[in-house]
């Protein structure tokens, strides 16, 4: 009874027929996993901590110069 309802369920839905086997998958090309393409991340990466240097950078001299006046 259940391998009909399971039989029936994925005829209802339109998988029946549909799922391949072992071997059976189209052989398309497929794109790069993103740890293979990771320029863009480096180059991001790059600029937020150049970007996080010169605001540090920025507050310790505020901080020293008004350390200095005071």
């Amino acid at each position: 009874m259940s391998l009909f309802v399971l039989d029936a369920v994925l005829w209802v839905f339109g998988i029946r027929g549909h799922i391949p086997g072992h071997d059976d998958f189209p052989g398309d090309p497929h794109r790069p996993s993103l740890a293979a393409d990771t320029g863009g991340l480096m180059r991001a990466v790059a600029a937020l901590m150049a970007f996080a240097a010169f605001l540090s950078l920025g507050l310790w001299a505020a901080a020293w110069l008004a350390v200095k006046w005071l």
